[in-house]
């Protein structure tokens, strides 16, 4: 929970505060500023855009957070997961699928090794339309 690590790395939590790390923890996908004061301002309707602002950028910079950029022209959120993800990203709706290969992760590691690299962090986004339309 995000605001649990806020009270962790000594970070002063405010109540417009809390409300931001609510929504951020509870968002099942990877929402931008824009929709979490959305999400946000309807819970506490005094939140205001330039505070969502400033807090995701104090729990980014506090490594609470991630930030994506997913090619659609807007900072995305999530919470620093626990374990290492990648995603896929559907380019027709902008549906941001989150999954683990153990193969695509052994295969990045050889390839840095192969180069003379020891690869100590990397992040993979793919970006395709769907085989078949859903219907």
């Amino acid at each position: 929970m995000i605001e649990r690590r806020c009270i962790e790395k000594g970070l002063r939590m405010t109540d417009q505060r809390r409300v931001i790390a609510r929504v951020l923890s509870d968002a099942n996908d990877h929402p931008d500023a824009e929709e979490l004061y959305r999400r946000a301002s309807a819970i506490d309707p005094n939140i205001s855009l330039a505070t969502v602002y400033r807090t995701v950028r104090l729990f980014e910079d506090s490594g609470i957070i991630e930030r994506h950029d997913f090619r659609d022209g807007r900072a995305r959120y999530e919470e620093t997961p626990a374990e290492h993800h990648d995603h896929l990203i559907d380019v027709r709706s902008g549906d941001v699928i989150e999954f683990q290969s153990e193969e695509i992760e052994a295969m990045q590691i050889e390839i840095a090794r192969k180069l003379g690299y020891r690869l100590v962090d990397h992040r993979l986004e793919l970006y395709g339309v769907p085989l078949a339309e859903k219907k």
